[in-house]
């Protein structure tokens, strides 16, 4: 099995890329989605969440807002600090060990696989060693902001801050760059996006062949 780390900035169209893997073959799991799943309530993850940063980050059904979430970690206080890696702290190893279960019962149930998970903190967290194949997706900073905006329907120049914000927790693009194996420009026309897609598949075909 080939197991492979798809990541970007934000906004950059991991989710796009990641399902259009999906179309080629690849199995994908969305660090996201697994974040979200830890956060339930009753799970440790969820009362670290509530004791570090209070019950004001639930919403009325008692689930955390991640929204609320977001902006109190990645707000800066009066000093210019933010509290993402505390969030980060919290998160992250809990994250990693689903994705480290997830790709080993891939490995046991289909050895011929391509396993992707998709992670927007895979460099930042130190964990790309793990992976065989890291895939980094790009667009332009303009791209970011608009499809932040769009996603969220707020205005660009309250994305443009957000943006910024969320793009201060990461390495910046070109560092992302210089660790790819691939990467995958998502400026232009999804079907160039697709194109692009394409060709990474066949490579990392090629590889999970030889392993």
């Amino acid at each position: 099995m080939l197991r492979v780390g798809l990541t970007g900035g934000v906004a950059c169209g991991k989710s796009t890329v990641s399902q259009m893997l999906v179309g080629h073959g690849a199995l994908v799991l969305q660090a996201d989605k697994v974040a979200r799943e830890l956060m339930q309530p009753g799970s440790p993850v969820f009362d670290e969440v509530v004791r570090c940063f209070g019950r004001e980050m639930l919403d009325h059904d008692g689930h955390i807002d991640r929204q609320k979430l977001a902006t109190a970690a990645f707000f800066p206080a009066a000093d210019g600090s933010t509290r993402i890696a505390e969030l980060n702290r919290i998160v992250h190893p809990a994250v990693i060990a689903r994705q480290e279960q997830w790709m080993d019962e891939i490995a046991r149930e289909h050895s011929d696989a391509i396993a992707v998970v998709e992670a927007a903190l895979i460099l930042e967290a130190g964990v790309g060693s793990r992976f065989d194949r890291i895939v980094v997706v790009t667009c332009s900073p303009e791209q970011k902001v608009e499809r932040f905006a769009a996603r969220h329907g707020i205005s660009l120049e309250d994305a443009a801050l957000e943006v910024a914000r969320r793009s201060a927790a990461q390495l910046p693009e070109s560092e992302k760059v210089r660790a790819a194996d691939f990467v995958i420009d998502n400026s232009e026309s999804l079907v160039e996006t697709e194109r692009q897609v394409e060709k990474v598949m066949a490579a990392l075909r090629r590889t999970a062949k030889k392993k």
